[in-house]
């Protein structure tokens, strides 16, 4: 059960997110989903469950390719990095989520018309 503090992750967020994980470099799944909770301040919590199936969608759509590495333990892992396609999608995404973000926090404050 999640925690008050915890928050759910806005539908169509999730691949911006993990394209913004992917920016910095070639990540396995587990990493990426840390990289989230950390960042987030352990606000955001990304089931597995939800995780590899994005990750899975965004491979067959070619903004990112995988393959097979060993983490720092000596795990074998399904390493992830951004394609061409995947870093135009993710400046794209990016734009969109921020001017997006903008107009909802304008509204937020806005009074009401008389």
């Amino acid at each position: 059960m999640p925690r008050t503090r915890d928050l759910e992750v806005i539908p169509g967020t999730l691949e911006l997110l993990i394209l913004r994980a992917l920016a910095w470099g070639p990540m396995h799944g587990l990493a990426v989903l840390r990289w989230i909770e950390t960042g987030s301040g352990r606000t955001l919590r990304i089931e597995e469950g939800a995780l590899y199936p994005a990750l899975h969608r965004m491979e067959s759509r070619d903004w990112v390719a995988s393959e097979w590495g060993y983490t720092d333990q000596g795990r074998r892992a399904r390493y992830y990095r951004l394609t061409a396609a995947g870093r135009r999608q993710f400046a794209a995404e990016r734009l969109r989520w921020e001017r997006y973000a903008d107009v909802v926090a304008r509204l937020l404050h806005t009074e009401p018309a008389t």
